[in-house]
């Protein structure tokens, strides 16, 4: 199946107190043509940083430091701020995790659409106006018309979500960057949100690259799944074989502290401790002071990414060992 994303050994580093801390890590993952591919990670993973290092968003601090970034046959880290202008809202498209700040509160509605239809597809005019309130009703917003004059503060939490929807799919982009489209809203308007989503993506031919910490999320909509935990990839398969057969210790974890039909009634299972910063990380696995399976082996050396089968990598000694015949 053709890739439209291909990420290689992406590293971003941000300026801290004494020089620069790596916050992602030789990061790689391929999303392909029609599929949804999902990031999930605790906060603090270097899940958003991965995204806004793929459309180079990231502030005066934070640079790419290392690895490649190709979209379709474009290595998105040699193109200019102008070349990158061209494919930002046009080619990827991006919702940002917060719809509640990511509006302008001073324009309209129908003018914050507008812009991207005039900059990207150079109409005007009366043609600009229908567009976006035929956008507005494709995500399923009611009186498209009046809407179309409101300002951002008139909207509710999910209606805002669709407004961003609307944006980023102006220009019926090939790839939809979606970070924590479902943050903060209801768990109704949640499953709404999702199922715009899926729809569009089957609609318009779109691939999703969906950053989420929801696990229920994953199930739901992604084909994929890439677990990140401290700037490192530690899990790739399908959906499916995540959410029955995790690899992982950190995977199996964020799965065993996920609210399930099962376990109602029951105490939930948690991950002690936290995240570790970048300027924590040790020399050897960095989920070793978390992980309930630690061996001696992982203090002292960093795990490779390994193979496990056709469909799943994992980062973890236990499959080292294995290898071996340890």
């Amino acid at each position: 199946m053709e890739n439209v994303l291909e990420v290689k050994e992406l590293t971003t580093q941000f300026k801290g107190k004494v020089g620069y801390l790596t916050v992602v890590d030789k990061v790689d993952f391929t999303v392909r043509k029609g599929e949804v591919m999902g990031i999930v990670g605790e906060s603090g993973c270097g899940k958003s940083v991965t995204s806004l290092s793929i459309l180079q968003l990231l502030d005066k601090k934070g640079k790419v430091s290392g690895g490649e970034i190709r979209f379709k046959d474009i290595d998105l880290l040699k193109q200019g701020e102008k070349e990158l202008r061209k494919i930002r809202g046009k080619e990827i498209s991006m919702i940002f995790q917060d719809p509640m700040t990511s509006l302008n509160p001073v324009l309209t509605i129908g003018k914050q659409i507008g812009e991207i239809i005039v900059k990207h597809e150079k109409q005007k005019g009366s043609n600009v106006k229908s567009k976006v309130v035929e956008l507005l009703q494709l995500v399923g917003i009611p009186r498209a018309n009046e809407l179309f004059h409101e300002y951002p503060h008139r909207l509710s939490g999910g209606m805002k979500q669709r407004v961003m929807i609307a944006m980023a799919i102006a220009c019926n982009p090939s790839l939809l960057i979606a970070d924590e489209p479902t943050t903060a809203l209801d768990v109704t308007i949640q499953a709404q949100i999702l199922d715009l989503l899926r729809s569009l993506k089957d609609d318009m031919d779109m691939s999703i690259l969906l950053i989420t910490h929801d696990l229920g999320v994953v199930a739901e909509i992604c084909d994929r799944v890439v677990v990140m935990y401290a700037g490192q990839v530690v899990e790739t398969t399908d959906s499916r074989t995540l959410l029955r057969n995790p690899r992982h210790p950190y995977t199996t974890g964020l799965i065993e502290s996920t609210p399930q039909q099962s376990t109602i009634g029951k105490r939930l299972k948690s991950i002690p401790g936290q995240v570790p910063t970048p300027d924590e990380y040790g020399m050897g696995c960095r989920f070793a002071d978390r992980c309930p399976k630690a061996m001696e082996i992982c203090n002292h050396g960093v795990p490779p990414l390994l193979m496990i089968d056709e469909n799943t990598s994992c980062r973890c000694w236990l499959y080292k060992e294995e290898e071996h015949g340890v």
